[in-house]
């Protein structure tokens, strides 16, 4: 059947659809002493802003710029597990969400740790335009936010200098496309959206998103101000 010719079948049951999220989550925790020394370097913290935060220059920069979307993301799943929707959610759905939770508050809490003093600080975030008593909207924003982060890095990849955090920024981005995989199968089961049309292109590769896109798109849900004039172009 054509279905089962393209679509991988790890997206079709509930117990392998977690299996698909938790093994990708392994390969970053397997990796994740290399950023640790990453701030020994008094002269790579950015600039103070009287106010927002300014993500600076360089890795350091680019570093920021992640802690900043995986701040974001921790936040709005935190947001989910105390809500309504994950409240009411069948079992298959508090255990994605729990699990999504873990994997952005361990991806934010690695990157401000690895940051040490050079990381920005706590950003204010807004979810007025989300409802989380509904599972329509938790999963419609999911969705935005998994894709954004996929595309954020992807797009920031090719300016990393030092090869241990390219490594790093791929493992964790490999978790992020996970994560969106999975929630588009929640939205869509059966389908093809895990990988549609709107993010592949006709060459098979992921879209990717530049810097400006990706900030503009997340201030809808950041108060803070971000000074982003520093990264690389």
């Amino acid at each position: 059947m054509k279905n089962e010719l393209i679509k991988p079948k790890g997206l079709v049951t509930n117990t392998n659809r977690r299996n698909f999220l938790k093994f990708g989550t392994m390969s970053v925790a397997g990796a994740g002493l290399l950023l640790m020394g990453c701030n020994d370097d008094e002269d790579m913290m950015p600039p103070m802003m009287n106010e927002g935060v300014s993500l600076g220059s360089g890795d350091i920069g680019i570093l920021n710029y992640a802690y900043a979307l995986e701040q974001l993301e921790a936040a709005f799943y935190a947001n989910v597990i105390a809500g309504g929707y994950f409240a009411n959610a069948s079992a298959e759905e508090k255990t994605i969400m729990g699990d999504l939770e873990k994997h952005e508050r361990a991806h934010r809490d690695f990157f401000k740790a690895a940051l040490g003093s050079a990381a920005i600080a706590d950003l204010e975030v807004d979810f007025s335009s989300i409802d989380f008593s509904s599972r329509t909207s938790v999963l419609g924003a999911a969705k935005t936010f998994e894709d954004l982060g996929v595309a954020a890095y992807n797009g920031a990849g090719q300016f990393i200098e030092n090869v241990d955090y390219l490594l790093i920024a791929g493992k964790i981005v490999s978790v992020e496309a996970r994560h969106a995989a999975a929630i588009r199968d929640l939205i869509n089961p059966g389908s093809d959206d895990f990988a549609g049309d709107d993010l592949i292109d006709s060459n098979g590769l992921e879209r990717t998103l530049g810097f400006t896109e990706v900030l503009t798109a997340a201030s809808t849900y950041v108060k803070t101000p971000i000074d982003f004039s520093q990264l690389p172009s």
